[in-house]
């Protein structure tokens, strides 16, 4: 039988009549399993959320179809569509593909540092420092994705961020684990202020090794994570 999700996790999602709703259905649930308010294995209603939200059954269909397509649920046959495992191979791809790209990024951004892209990034590493004080981890991990999306469309590579959000919904249920855990918010944060101050200096160099070194500590913290909790991992 399904979990009924619902009456624990959507009475905050009003639908906005001026936006597709399976867009929101979507952006909803996906937010809700990335930050593990729906665990591996567990099972969604696609009938339950369609009459939670007074909709038809065809855009939160929809919306479970584009989930699957990032990995994040599964529809299978005679079982219904359940919350996907952490799957290592597609977590291991993801990181690949990020530190690629990321790295390549980071370089070109600080070879033609942009005022007004720098204020912006400054902004967010405000922002960052006070919800990290504030313990606010749901608001950090946005601020975190912020950061990154900021870095690829101030070198006018705004596709770089759209390709690595496809491939990492995985790596992000693991990072959301790792968050709370004493001293890695802080830890992140500095890092990426030593990005960006490498970045406003316009050293390419000491920019894309302070990128690598960030994105290789979140893959040891990843491993480690790997050990503790193999029930949520599959091979």
């Amino acid at each position: 039988m399904a979990t009924s999700i619902e009456d624990r996790n959507l009475p905050n999602l009003k639908l906005d009549k001026s936006t597709p709703v399976t867009a929101q259905v979507h952006a909803h649930v996906r937010q809700l399993i990335l930050r593990l308010r729906l665990k591996p294995g567990e099972a969604l209603s696609e009938k339950d959320l369609s009459v939670k939200l007074g909709i038809s059954r065809t855009p939160v269909r929809e919306a479970f179809i584009r989930l699957a397509q990032e990995g994040l649920v599964d529809i299978l046959p005679q079982r219904g569509t359940l919350v996907a495992p952490i799957r290592m191979a597609e977590v291991k791809e993801a990181h690949f593909i990020r530190r690629v790209l990321e790295l390549g990024v980071v370089r070109r951004a600080a070879e033609s540092p942009e005022p007004k892209h720098l204020a912006w990034i400054e902004e967010n590493l405000r922002q960052q420092e006070a919800a990290q004080r504030a313990q606010d981890y749901n608001r950090f991990m946005d601020l975190d994705e912020v950061f990154h999306r900021l870095l690829s469309e101030g070198v006018a590579l705004p596709r770089a961020w759209t390709v690595i959000q496809s491939v990492k919904g995985q790596l992000d249920r693991v990072r959301y684990f790792i968050l709370p855990e004493t001293g890695h918010s802080d830890l992140i944060q500095q890092q990426h202020r030593a990005i960006f101050e490498a970045i406003k200096s316009g050293d390419a160099d000491r920019a894309e090794s302070e990128m690598r070194d960030h994105l290789d500590q979140i893959w040891a913290s990843i491993e480690q994570l790997m050990i503790e909790n193999r029930d949520f991992f599959q091979d």
